[in-house]
């Protein structure tokens, strides 16, 4: 790294860190259709609280990759903008903290707050942290077993403690983006992203469906692990072959569509993975060398 390039990202880092940032929200793409119009302005406004505008920035920037893009028509941009924010503006503890501060501003009048308790496992807890201290404590808790431990969280606004608390969670925010979690989440989206283009190229027809697997994942906890999980089974075991020649699935679109009906909550994923063995020896070997023209 230049030394103009690290003394950019420690401008960017401390800038985060004090509040020093741009607060305009970024322009729409030019040339969206109007469909996606309040979409769009709504997952800007959505991630500008999440995290920042910056932040929103890189939501536009994505969305513009497919902005008047062959095969890409207005209900399949809707979907990639609505999506796309969801995911964006994933559920970690100190989302929770920020979706409870606001349920309490809003209910400004009602004199009694309420708690919520969330379960969480250690490890996802500490994925929240930055990855410096993140990364240490994963592996040290990997080696006592306390990893996968689950515990009970409170996001309370029945007391000034709990208030105080979520104030304190909420306001981590500004470390987000330096986290283990960020980091996976800006490598699953961009994945998502890329596994749409591919197909696009490859077999138009199947990335409406491609888009479509987004909901897959979804909440935290073990809903959110199942989902990821399930999603990649179905990614590597279906579509990427595919796309790599290495798998003539004539219709791709279905294929995945009937895998994703095989998605069960089982961590060891036997329905899953014996659907998409069913699915793969249905294409004949011959096949799968003239897919790789």
């Amino acid at each position: 790294m230049s030394d103009r390039s690290f003394l950019s990202s420690l401008r960017y880092l401390f800038a985060d860190f004090i509040g020093e940032e741009d607060d305009t929200p970024p322009f729409l793409p030019e040339g969206l259709p109007e469909a996606v119009t309040a979409v769009a302005s709504d997952a800007i406004h959505l991630l500008i609280e999440y995290q920042s505008t910056d932040y929103a920035q890189l939501y536009v920037d994505r969305l513009r990759r497919f902005v008047g893009r062959n095969g890409v028509d207005d209900a399949m941009l809707v979907e990639i903008a609505r999506l796309m924010a969801v995911r964006m503006s994933y559920q970690d503890p100190i989302r929770i903290a920020q979706l409870k501060m606001a349920e309490r501003d809003e209910a400004s009048g009602t004199p009694a707050g309420s708690v919520d308790i969330r379960k969480f496992r250690v490890d996802e807890l500490v994925s929240a942290l930055p990855a410096v201290i993140a990364e240490y404590l994963i592996d040290a808790l990997e080696w006592a077993g306390w990893a996968h431990k689950r515990i009970s969280v409170r996001f309370s606004t029945a007391s000034r403690v709990g208030i105080r608390r979520l104030k304190m969670e909420a306001g981590l925010k500004r470390w987000r983006r330096y986290s283990v979690r960020y980091s996976k989440e800006r490598q699953w989206v961009e994945r998502w992203l890329h596994m749409i283009s591919r197909s696009l190229v490859k077999q138009p027809k199947a990335a409406g469906e491609i888009v479509q697997t987004a909901t897959m994942i979804e909440s935290y906890g073990d809903v959110y692990r199942q989902g990821m999980a399930d999603w990649n089974a179905i990614i590597d075991g279906l579509a990427k072959p595919t796309f790599d020649g290495v798998l003539a699935l004539p219709d791709l679109g279905a294929a995945v569509a009937e895998a994703r009906t095989a998605a069960l909550p089982d961590p060891r994923q036997v329905a899953l993975k014996r659907k998409i063995a069913e699915i793969r020896a249905r294409v004949p070997a011959s096949g799968s060398s003239a897919a790789a023209g």
